[in-house]
C-alpha cells in the first residue's frame, strides 16, 4: 500500500471518529424529556394539546440558553392504555435516552407509566392527571404540579354552595344532587370526594352512579338520575361519555336546574356534539383557561399570544395552559437541582414555595409530603351563547363577566 493510500485511509478514519464524537457530544448536549399521552385514538386531541403547552415552555427555556447548559428536547410516547404507557416509557429510555418523563391526560396511564419510570430510575412529573391515588402511592419518583381530584371536587362543591344554591333560592339542606361518574380511578375519586363534601355541607345526595367511559348507550344511566328529579346533576367523565350523557339527557327531556360537569365538556367537541342552546348555562369545572383575569393568572394573555403565534389557531382545550405551567415548574426545579437525578429533583421540589397566582394558570407551588402541589386549583366555566366563559371563582373572572341562566331555561 503506498503512502497516499495510507494517508487517505487515516483521513477517513479520523473523519469518522470525529463524526461519531460530534454525534455523541450532540446527544449529550440535549436534555430529553419524554411526554406520555394519547397521540392516537379518540383522546389524541387532548394529548396533542397538552404537548403544545409543554413545547411552548421548552421553546421559552431554549431561547434563554436551555437547561443545565443543554438544549431541551421533547419526545412523545403514545399511550392510551396502561400497557401502552409502560411500553412507551421503556422504549423512550432504551432507544432515545430520555432523562425525565412528563404527562398525562389519563390517570390510569400515569399510574402505570410512572411505575415503569421508577424501574428506570427516572422522575415522572405529572401535570394533568387527577386521580388522588397517584400521589397517595408515595412513589419516590412521582411529583404532580397540577391539581388532583380533591381540588376538582372541592371547586365543584364550592360552586354549588356559593353560587348555584343562592341562585335557586335554596339553602344547602334543601338542595338535592345526583352524582354520576365514569368508573375509572379518576372518575370514582372525584365523585367520592364530591359526595363526602356535599353531605358534610348538609346537601342531600340522591345517589351516585357509575358508567363505562366507552359505553355506547347510556339511556339507563340518565333515566336513573332523571327519576330522582335532582336540582343539580353532577357528572365526571371523559369527552365521549360526557357528550353521550348530555345528548341522551336532551333526548329524554331531562333538564335539571343546574348541570355541573367536571373535567371535560368545555371544548368545541361538546359544542359540535350538542348545540349552543342545549349547553346554555351548563357549568364545567376544569383547568384554567387563558380568559382568566391577569390578576388571577399573570401571563395568561401572553400565553395565549404565544400559542396563537406558534400554532396559528386558538387553543383547542384548557389542558394546554396547565401543561405549560407544569413544564415551566419542572424546568425551574431541574435548574434548582442542578441535575435530573431523582433524589436531587425531589429535594429541589420540596423546597419550592411560590405564592398562589404566580403562573398564567393562577397556580403557586408548594408540595406536600406526597409531592402533590397544594397551590394548584381548577376554575369553572359556564356555557354562554356557545362560548366558554370563566365565571368562578369570582376573582378569576374577566371584566364584565357574570353567571347566567340559573335555573337553566
Amino acid at each position: 500500500m503506498n503512502f497516499q493510500k495510507r494517508s487517505g485511509i487515516k483521513t477517513l478514519l479520523l473523519c469518522g471518529a470525529m463524526a461519531l464524537a460530534g454525534s455523541s457530544a450532540m446527544a449529550q448536549d440535549t436534555l430529553r424529556i419524554g411526554a406520555i399521552n394519547p397521540y392516537s385514538g379518540p383522546m389524541a386531541l387532548y394529548g396533542d394539546e397538552m404537548t403544545r403547552g409543554y413545547q411552548l415552555a421548552i421553546d421559552e427555556r431554549n431561547a434563554k440558553g436551555g437547561l443545565l447548559k443543554r438544549k431541551v428536547e421533547l419526545l412523545k410516547g403514545d399511550a392510551s392504555t396502561p400497557q401502552q404507557g409502560i411500553a412507551a416509557v421503556d422504549q423512550l429510555v432504551s432507544r432515545d435516552r430520555v432523562e425525565l418523563f412528563i404527562g398525562t391526560y389519563i390517570s390510569a396511564v400515569s399510574n402505570a407509566a410512572s411505575d415503569a419510570a421508577l424501574r428506570n430510575q427516572k422522575i415522572y412529573w405529572d401535570t394533568n392527571a387527577l386521580a388522588a391515588e397517584l400521589t397517595e402511592r408515595k412513589l419516590p419518583n412521582f411529583i404532580r404540579s397540577g391539581p388532583n381530584s380533591g381540588n376538582f371536587a372541592a371547586m365543584s362543591v364550592r360552586l354549588i354552595l356559593e353560587s348555584v344554591a343562592p341562585a335557586l333560592k335554596k339553602s344547602p339542606k334543601d338542595l338535592t344532587v345526583w352524582i354520576e361518574h365514569e368508573e375509572s380511578i379518576s372518575g370514582k375519586s372525584i365523585a367520592d370526594a364530591q359526595h363526602k363534601l356535599l353531605e358534610a355541607a348538609g346537601v342531600k345526595v340522591l345517589g351516585q352512579g357509575a358508567h363505562s367511559p366507552r359505553a355506547t348507550d347510556l339511556s339507563d344511566t340518565v333515566l336513573r338520575a332523571r327519576r330522582t328529579n335532582p336540582d343539580v346533576w353532577m357528572q365526571m367523565g371523559y369527552v365521549p361519555d360526557t357528550n353521550l350523557l348530555l345528548k341522551t339527557a336532551r333526548e329524554q327531556g331531562f333538564k335539571p336546574s343546574a348541570i355541573v360537569l367536571t373535567g371535560t365538556g368545555d371544548t368545541f367537541e361538546t359544542l359540535n356534539a350538542l348545540s349552543a342552546e342545549s349547553l346554555e348555562g351548563v357549568f364545567v369545572v376544569s383547568y384554567p383557561r387563558p380568559d382568566i383575569s391577569e390578576s388571577f393568572g399573570p401571563g395568561a394573555s401572553a400565553y395565549l399570544a404565544a400559542y396563537r403565534k406558534a400554532y396559528q389557531r386558538e387553543p383547542i382545550a384548557p389542558q394546554g395552559m396547565t401543561a405549560y405551567t407544569g413544564m415551566r415548574i419542572l424546568l425551574e426545579t431541574v435548574e434548582a437541582a442542578g441535575s435530573t437525578d431523582v433524589a436531587k429533583v425531589r429535594a429541589a421540589a420540596a423546597k419550592l414555595d411560590k405564592a398562589n397566582n404566580s403562573y398564567p394558570s393562577g397556580f403557586g407551588v408548594k408540595f406536600d409530603d406526597n409531592f402533590q402541589n397544594t397551590r394548584a386549583v381548577p376554575t369553572v366555566i359556564q356555557w354562554q351563547s356557545g362560548q366558554q366563559v370563566t365565571v368562578f371563582p369570582s376573582e378569576a373572572r374577566g371584566p364584565g363577566i357574570t353567571l347566567k341562566n340559573i335555573p337553566r331555561k
